[in-house]
C-alpha cells in the first residue's frame, strides 16, 4: 500500500532538537526518536515535493540492516515497534508508525566514512583528476564504473551547509586521532564486505556507501541510517557495464531531471512533475524489495 507523503512531523510536547534534510529528530530523556521524513534533497536543496514511501523505505531498511549485523558490530537501534515506544509518543502513531526508530545517544565523530568498492561520483572526478581518491592512488586505466580490486575507506568531512569534501588519512587523523580512524576504518571496511557479500546474492551491487559512527562511553557504535538509497549508490547488478553511468535505485532520477532544466541549484526549487515523483518512489520501494526479499510495510 503506498503512503500519501509526510513533509513535516509535529509531535506536541516532544523536545525536537534537530529538522535536516530528512530526517526530524527529538529528544526522549536518555534515547532519541528519529523519523525519516519524505523530503528529498538534491544538490543540496530540498525540494518542494515529497517523495511518497521514502521515508519508510529509509527507516525498515536500516532497520533491516541493523538486525543483519546485530551481535557483530554495536550500534545504536533500540525498537521500531510503536508498541514499544513511551506513552506520550502513541497519540502520533499517524506521523511515526513504520518510518521511525528509538536509538541511544552517541557523540559522532566529526566525518562521514565512505567507503568505495566501485570508482563513481566524486571518486571518479578525483581519480581522473588525480589518478588517486583521497590520497589513495589508483591504477592506471580505469574507466567509470571500474570496479576497484579491494574496497577503499574515503573518508569525508561532515558538512553542515554545502557538500561534503573528500580528505585524506593524514587529514582523518588529525581530526579524530590515529587509533580512532583505524578502528572506522577497520569497522567500515569490514561492514562493506559483509553487506556486499549478502546484496551481491540479491542482485545489487553496492559502488560506495557512507557510514556513520559515534562513542558511547568506551565503545564505537554504528548509527544514523546504514545502507539505503540515500547513504549508498546501489546499481542493479544484471544491468553493469563499466565505462558509463549505471542505473540506480535511489534519487538519480530527480537529478537527472533537474539537470534538464535551467535550474542554477540554488533556491527555491523548481516544482517536480507527478510523474518525476513516482517514479523515484517505484525506484526507492524497489531497492526495499530487493534488498529484504519483502514488500514494505
Amino acid at each position: 500500500m503506498r503512503h500519501a507523503a509526510l513533509l513535516e512531523t509535529h509531535l506536541p510536547g516532544i523536545k525536537l532538537i534537530s529538522r535536516g534534510k530528512v530526517r526530524d529528530i527529538y529528544e526522549l530523556g536518555d534515547k532519541l526518536l528519529v523519523v525519516a521524513t519524505d523530503r528529498l534533497s538534491a544538490f543540496d536543496v530540498v525540494m518542494h515535493e515529497g517523495i511518497p514511501d521514502k521515508g519508510r523505505v529509509l527507516t525498515q531498511l536500516s532497520c533491516f540492516w541493523f538486525e543483519f549485523i546485530r551481535g557483530s558490530i554495536p550500534h545504536h537501534f533500540l525498537t521500531a515497534c510503536m508498541a514499544d515506544y513511551p506513552p506520550e509518543l502513541q497519540a502520533c502513531a499517524d506521523q511515526l508508525e513504520g518510518r521511525s526508530m528509538l536509538v541511544e545517544k552517541a557523540q559522532p565523530f566529526p566525518i562521514e566514512c565512505v567507503v568505495r568498492g566501485y570508482l563513481a561520483g566524486s571518486g571518479l572526478k578525483e581519480y581522473r583528476d588525480s589518478g588517486s581518491v583521497c590520497g589513495i592512488k589508483l591504477p592506471e586505466g580505469l574507466r567509470e564504473a571500474s570496479r576497484l580490486e579491494s574496497p577503499i575507506f574515503t573518508p569525508s568531512t561532515k558538512a553542515q551547509t554545502g557538500h561534503d569534501e573528500n580528505i585524506t588519512w593524514e587529514e582523518t587523523v588529525s581530526r579524530i586521532g590515529s587509533g580512532a580512524a583505524e578502528k572506522l576504518r577497520v569497522l567500515s571496511l569490514d561492514l562493506y564486505c559483509k553487506a556486499r557479500e549478502y546484496t551481491e546474492g540479491r542482485g545489487i551491487l553496492i559502488a560506495d556507501t557512507k557510514f556513520e559512527w559515534g562513542v558511547q562511553g568506551d565503545r564505537i557504535i554504528l548509527i544514523d541510517e546504514v545502507l539505503t538509497p540515500d547513504s549508498s549508490r546501489f546499481w542493479p547488478q544484471q544491468d553493469y557495464a563499466p565505462g558509463k553511468p549505471q542505473p540506480s535505485f535511489d534519487k538519480q532520477f530527480v537529478r537527472d531531471y533537474l539537470e534538464s532544466l535551467h535550474w542554477n541549484k540554488q533556491p527555491p526549487p523548481p516544482p517536480l512533475p507527478p510523474e518525476v515523483v513516482e517514479k523515484t518512489s517505484e525506484k526507492y520501494r524497489e531497492a526495499y524489495r530487493l534488498l529484504t526479499g519483502h514488500s514494505l510495510n
